[in-house]
């Protein structure tokens, strides 16, 4: 398993945004920006940011990533993890609002390593850079 802080070659993102104002956007473009691969994970968007976006985490091509960046609310992410284990996430980012104790204990349970930190900033990047200017 990577460890939180290197840089993966491909990313989920779940609660990917097309609205640039959004932290779910700001990795996309952060990620883009780094030169990783992303698979923005939003039911109702075509593309994001140059990116096919995926209605579901069952949708990502296989065998791609292990790693997983969440933006969404903590019932979203609650039923989302099976999927994301099922995928083969070993290790997934619970940005801040993104994870509760329940959580990381599920994805404990379900072989992925629960990282609460802040996607971007672990790619060496801040996610104001990112902000809907730019």
């Amino acid at each position: 398993m990577p460890n939180a802080f290197s840089k993966p070659e491909a990313i989920i993102i779940v609660g990917a945004s097309r609205d640039r104002n959004k932290y779910g956007n700001r990795a996309v473009r952060a990620y883009k920006d780094a030169g990783v691969q992303v698979f923005p994970i939003n039911p109702s968007a075509e593309e994001i940011e140059g990116f096919t976006a995926y209605k579901s985490i069952k949708d990502v091509p296989a065998g791609k990533t292990t790693v997983a960046s969440i933006y969404t609310q903590p019932e979203i992410t609650k039923a989302l993890l099976p999927d994301l284990a099922a995928y083969g996430v070993t290790y997934t980012f619970f940005n801040p609002g993104s994870g509760t104790d329940e959580l990381f204990k599920l994805a404990e349970e379900a072989g992925i390593g629960p990282v609460f930190a802040c996607s971007v900033t672990a790619i060496g990047r801040d996610p104001e850079q990112y902000g809907p200017a730019n």
